[in-house]
């Protein structure tokens, strides 16, 4: 009986974390449509405002180049790690950790590191081993383009001072639900305009007052947007991903709750067969004495 009890138990348990991992599913369902919603719609207006930016840059003289735009020997560099405050989200955050370490170790070896993570999931592991500069852990709490601008701000301080020689995002791009691609972006300094901003110069904008002061105000506002999308982008990976993980930890816990429930029924099953045998041993015990 001690075996069934067991057996009862691990039931009863598995059948718990299954309505957690369910409802677990449920909301992170419900979230990812609204964050799916939001970078779906703000990727237009990002990429446009990318590509105008570059027009204008490719336009320009040389010498009328933006300090973010200052290319220079890399010697210290600032890694941003987007991750997630919370866990449960399959292997959402172990590849982020994954990336700046790889990067750190083949893209910048003999470079001065540092780190800047956004979530506090990258920070509890790369604190170990990586120098931080400042972390970010309450941008979540209330999302907003205010929030992701002040940590933009901070970052082109950090360059436009010196302080860095480039700055690198890594973080989740979403892609669906069961998809997210680590992506490496440079965020600063910004890129020379490629080749195939050439359609781009060959349009006939009107610049009012000028093309100089247009790209001045134009680049501190594309770097914020860049950043708001690489968060925007995380925060989407993120719910898909724990979507996605506790679909299968639900669809594992249903399949072990069935097997417990074979094991219990064949036990329970010998277990009346015995007490029959043993009722059955008795009775013909008595009736030959």
């Amino acid at each position: 009986m001690a075996n069934l009890k067991d057996l009862r138990s691990r039931i009863t348990s598995v059948s718990s974390t299954m309505q957690i991992t369910s409802a677990m599913k449920m909301v992170s369902a419900a979230k990812l449509s609204r964050a799916q919603n939001a970078i779906e719609n703000m990727r237009p207006y990002a990429e446009k405002l990318n590509e105008l930016l570059q027009s204008l840059s490719a336009s320009l003289d040389s010498d009328t180049n933006s300090p973010y735009s200052n290319q220079r020997e890399v010697n210290n560099v600032l890694i941003i790690a987007i991750s997630s405050n919370r866990g449960l989200a399959g292997a959402f955050n172990t590849n982020i950790i994954k990336r700046v370490r790889s990067l750190s170790s083949e893209g910048y070896s003999g470079k001065s590191i540092k780190i800047l993570p956004i979530g506090k999931k990258a920070g509890d592991i790369l604190r170990k081993s990586f120098d931080m500069e400042k972390s970010y852990n309450t941008v979540y709490e209330d999302l907003s383009y205010d929030a992701v601008t002040e940590i933009a701000e901070y970052l082109m301080d950090l360059f436009k001072t010196h302080k860095f020689d480039k700055i690198e995002l890594v973080y989740n791009s979403f892609k669906n639900a069961a998809t997210q691609i680590i992506t490496t972006e440079q965020f600063l300094p910004i890129k020379p305009a490629s080749e195939r901003v050439g359609e781009a110069k060959s349009k006939d904008y009107i610049f009012e007052p000028n093309k100089a002061e247009i790209v001045e105000d134009l680049i501190p506002k594309s770097l914020k947007i860049q950043l708001f999308k690489a968060i925007r982008d995380s925060v989407a990976s993120e719910h898909g991903a724990r979507m996605t993980a506790m679909h299968k930890a639900t669809d594992n816990a249903t399949e072990l709750r069935n097997d417990l429930k074979l094991s219990y029924n064949k036990a329970r099953q010998a277990s009346i067969t015995n007490e029959i045998l043993e009722i059955v041993a008795g009775a013909e015990a008595l009736s030959d004495s």
